[in-house]
């Protein structure tokens, strides 16, 4: 309700504005140009780095030193903490990263955004960066209309430095065209009510334009032009921190519980920062001044971004100290209360971010619906068994057994269809590097559910052959079914221990691929003893002989999807094929 009233409330205001002040067109066009910079730049990194700032993430954030310097030099160079924290959701969500680096990221991240207010303190608003605007657009340009995705990522990344330069360049022409009409520095002053406002200005500014850096470009602008006193600019900052802050939480609504856990924590960051920003308010700038003097630093822009590293930086310092406790509590929140057994738990709209997040949390999905796979299969086995022994279905374990069956099946049926949609609607997220694994994995997906159906017809096939039947052909059948159990109770085990490695796991799998076909061959053997007795019909040993090789083929497949799903970048090795070299 409030965003439907809100978007045509600040069109009306944007157009007031437009209509009413020259000087205003140039703001706001620099605003926007400034967003659509940082667009493009966030595009950029994207494309060109390939997944690289993924596997930065991904492999150096396993201790706190790491994680917050990559956090820093990542947000430092794509000069965007938003993407920083986009890519920490989906990795969450895919169970890439742990919340505790996740966290140690996120405090990187805060003092890598303090580099923007350097980069345009220091540059952006001593040098005449529209004469350089110009032609970095046109290189940009030209690389972006390549078909190689580097190519067209570094044209992104030049077309959204352009955009930036070209942006701030409007900003301040507009604020110096403005002063000349109307002088916001007379309402300007150091009292607490002004300070207050200008706290509130900063919160709204920031959360509109939806970029602290856009709100800390702006601040800067109007302070390098007079508009706006030190200390005002200082109240925007603080004010813009929360205004970020709300931005994440909004942006964390539709994420999973990690999500969800990295936006408190975010906002938990921002809140120490801005209390330490106003209860220290004055010693800060005390001591700002007095390294001021030492360096002999007049501008306040400079001083501005001084304060913005100060005081996101004790914001760090503070909170590390708590941070495992922080961790403790936060695992505790947003645990829903009734889970949905069908609903995904590793793909979500977040994992889309990253390509590497969608084939890590569809292995991991595919290793929860070969779990739902395992438990019914068995409960197949026991209906199975109560139908070997003439028990009616309509007594209570039988009863309890179908129903259980239903269930299970519903849930790999419904898994299984939320799966391949999700990777219908994925596709055009996919790198071309994933293709290949992703593809692999959907074949597992689509595996398991062609194994039940399989089991499934097995045994509705052993029920009706075992009717009518002499009781050396049901003792066949019995043994078959025996045969599926041992499989399936070693499938089982090997999912459950969690010592194994994957050479464990692949010796295991050879070792039940031996006695599959050691069955096999036990079971033709036996076959053909009951022939030459002539103890049965060439048709029942027929019918026999039929379903072992469909029971046979199934169990090596259950084998297969086991080495696909539970060992990772490994090779399963027929046991022929070392039969053939020896």
């Amino acid at each position: 309700m409030i965003k439907r009233f809100m978007f045509p409330l600040l069109f009306l205001v944007l157009a007031y504005f437009v209509l009413s002040y020259e000087s205003a067109k140039e703001i706001i066009a620099g605003i926007a140009i400034f967003l659509v910079g940082m667009f493009f730049m966030e595009d950029g990194f994207k494309l060109f780095s390939g997944g690289f700032l993924e596997k930065i993430l991904e492999k150096f954030t396993n201790s706190m030193p790491k994680a917050i310097l990559n956090g820093f030099l990542i947000t430092s160079v794509v000069q965007s903490s938003s993407l920083t924290s986009v890519i920490l959701i989906s990795f969450l969500g895919a169970s890439l990263i742990a919340l505790e680096s996740a966290i140690y990221v996120l405090l990187g991240s805060s003092l890598g955004s303090s580099t923007t207010a350097w980069l345009i303190s220091l540059f952006g608003l001593k040098i005449k960066i529209s004469h350089y605007a110009m032609p970095i657009l046109a290189f940009g340009i030209f690389f972006r209309f390549s078909k190689i995705a580097k190519y067209k990522g570094f044209g992104n990344i030049l077309l959204g430095l352009g955009f930036i330069f070209l942006g701030i360049s409007y900003m301040v022409v507009g604020f110096e065209e403005l002063k000349q009409s109307v002088d916001l520095s007379v309402y300007s002053n150091d009292s607490l009510s002004t300070m207050i406002i200008f706290f509130a200005i900063g919160t709204i500014m920031t959360f509109i334009v939806q970029s602290s850096s856009a709100s800390i470009a702006i601040t800067l602008v109007a302070l390098s032009s007079g508009q706006i006193l030190y200390l005002n600019a200082i109240a925007l900052v603080l004010g813009g921190k929360i205004g970020s802050t709300a931005t994440t939480i909004l942006g964390s609504l539709s994420s999973n519980a990690n999500g969800k856990r990295l936006a408190l924590a975010q906002f938990i960051l921002n809140l120490i920062a801005v209390f330490f920003g106003t209860i220290f308010l004055f010693p800060v700038i005390d001591f700002i001044e007095f390294i001021s003097l030492k360096l002999q630093i007049s501008s306040d822009t400079v001083k501005l971004a001084i304060f913005v590293t100060i005081f996101n930086l004790s914001a760090v310092i503070l909170l590390i100290p708590f941070l495992s406790k922080l961790v403790a509590k936060l695992k505790r929140l947003f645990i829903p209360k009734i889970k949905s057994w069908s609903k995904l738990e590793f793909l979500d709209a977040q994992s889309l971010e990253s390509s590497k997040s969608i084939l890590v949390g569809l292995e991991k999905e595919n290793k929860i619906l070969y779990s739902k796979f395992l438990k019914a299969s068995k409960y197949q086995i026991e209906l199975l068994e109560i139908g070997f022994k003439h028990k009616k279905l309509e007594d209570k374990k039988s009863q309890r057994v179908l129903k259980l069956i239903k269930v299970y099946k519903e849930k790999i049926k419904t898994l299984h269809d939320e799966i391949l949609e999700y990777l219908v609607y994925a596709n055009k997220n996919i790198d071309e590097n994933e293709i290949k694994s992703i593809e692999k994995q959907k074949q597992n997906t689509q595996n398991i559910n062609k194994v039940l159906k399989s089991l499934k017809s097995l045994y509705k096939t052993i029920l009706e052959d075992y009717e009518d039947k002499s009781s050396s052909i049901k003792d066949e059948y019995k043994a078959i079914r025996n045969i599926i159990d041992i499989v399936l109770k070693e499938l089982e085990n090997l999912q459950n221990i969690t010592t194994l490695d994957d050479i464990d796991k692949i010796l295991k799998l050879k070792t039940l691929h031996k006695k599959i076909l050691s069955f096999d061959s036990l079971r033709n053997q036996r076959a053909d003893e009951l022939l030459k007795m002539s103890k049965e019909s060439i048709k029942d040993i027929s019918k026999l002989l039929k379903t072992s090789s469909f029971a046979t083929l199934i169990c090596h497949d259950m084998v297969k999807l086991a080495n696909e799903v539970l060992i990772e970048n490994s090779l399963f090795i027929e046991v022929e094929d070392d039969e053939d070299e020896n």
